[in-house]
Order: structure tokens, then C-alpha cells, then sequence
């Protein structure tokens, strides 16, 4: 494999906290704007049941800073019927103008390429121009063709160390896989790692628990 060779890499954000709750966070993503890949919007764990104008209003500051926003859906695993995946698409466009998607729990069984096939047309119809697969885990090589980036590593540190990579990842570039990665202790060589194990992307926050993308990577946190 051939590492990563610039010297930042690129951040993917997702930021679960509301703008009421934690404005000056969002204030520094969108202030932070040529470090971003893209920033992930989860108004309710999904668009949520109505539009909320805070959500939507740095949708507008991110998407005009040049940040691609990605509407949160959660697949599932291939469980969640196409229909509601394709309903929380629609939303995310309509209420909050996202330009790209972010589907988490994704799968990463070569039985279900067909399902987040359909998926990946559908989420482009509706306007996604940023397509996110959130497997966690190397999924099946077939995925890469279905997606802009992968989440190949969603998880705590303490595993993040010890990650392997399968082979087939050196025949894609860099800048196609992102590692997500909490529970990072401080000075942590979270970014080095991601450097050496083929991604371009990253994100890595000092959250625990069951909710730790509630805080901001330590690469924006150390400049802001």
C-alpha cells in the first residue's frame, strides 16, 4: 500500500449536536472550511419529522463556504426499506439543501451490492453529489464502485490501533476511504495512522460513550 503522502488530511465531520446547543462548534467548522471534506447533518437521526431552521441555516453557511453537507440516513444494515432511505433523502434536499449523503450502517455483505446500488442511483437523483457509505469495516471490494468514499473504520482508538487493511484497498487512491475514530486520547497518532493505512479522510474526536461525535476532531479543536 502506498501511504497518504500530503501533509493534512482532509476532515469529514459528523457533528451531532444541535446549533442552539453548541453554535460556537459550528461557528468554528464553518470558519474551518478549507480543512473539510465534508461535514455530516443529523438533525434527529435523519432529517428528523419537520424542518428546524437552525439546521438549515449552516447548511447554507457550510454549502456557501464550499463545504459539501451530508443528510444522515441510516440503512440499517439493508434492512431499512428502500422507500424510507429514499424518503429521508428527499428531506435532507428539500429542508436543508444538502448536496450530498451520508448512509450510515451500511453493509458490508456482497449479497446486498444490488440493494445499496439502487440506493446509490436513488441518493444521486435526489441531488447527492456526495456520496458516503458508512460501512465501519473494509466491506466488499464491489462497494468501491458504488460510492465517492468509504468508511472502512468507524470505532475507539484502542481498536484503531491494532486495524488491519485488506489488500484490495492499494487498487483504489487515497482519497476514496475515511477512518472514523473516537475515544482518541490526546497527542494520539490518529492522523499518521490513517496516513499509513490508505485514507485521505479522517476524523478524530475525543468522544466516548454511546455518543461521541458530539465533539469536534482535535485537528480543529488545537487551531480554534
Amino acid at each position: 500500500m502506498t501511504p497518504y503522502k500530503k501533509k493534512a488530511l482532509m476532515l469529514l465531520v459528523p457533528l451531532y449536536e444541535h446549533p442552539a446547543d453548541r453554535p460556537e462548534d459550528w461557528e468554528l467548522l464553518i470558519r474551518s472550511a478549507g480543512r473539510l471534506h465534508s461535514v455530516v447533518l443529523n438533525p434527529a437521526s435523519g432529517p428528523g419529522e419537520a424542518p428546524d431552521e437552525r439546521f438549515a441555516a449552516v447548511a447554507e453557511r457550510l454549502r456557501d463556504a464550499g463545504v459539501p453537507v451530508l443528510g444522515y440516513t441510516d440503512t440499517d444494515y439493508g434492512r431499512r426499506p428502500h422507500a424510507a432511505v429514499v424518503a429521508d433523502l428527499l428531506r435532507h434536499r428539500d429542508w436543508y439543501g444538502a448536496d450530498g449523503a451520508f448512509l450510515d450502517q451500511a453493509s458490508a455483505d456482497p449479497a446486498l451490492l444490488s440493494h445499496y446500488g439502487r440506493l446509490a442511483v436513488a441518493a444521486r437523483a435526489a441531488g447527492a453529489r456526495t456520496l458516503v457509505l458508512n460501512h465501519g469495516v473494509h466491506p466488499h471490494p464491489g462497494y468501491a464502485g458504488l460510492a465517492d468514499l468509504l468508511v472502512t473504520f468507524e470505532g475507539p482508538w484502542d481498536a484503531y490501533r491494532d486495524a488491519s487493511v485488506p489488500p484490495w484497498t492499494a487498487e483504489h487512491p487515497a482519497q476514496r476511504f475515511c477512518h472514523l475514530v473516537y475515544a482518541v486520547p490526546p497527542g494520539a497518532p490518529a492522523a499518521e495512522l490513517a496516513r499509513q493505512r490508505g485514507a485521505a479522510v479522517h476524523c478524530a474526536v475525543p468522544g466516548t460513550g454511546a455518543h461521541p461525535w458530539g465533539t469536534l476532531p482535535y485537528a480543529l479543536e488545537a487551531t480554534g
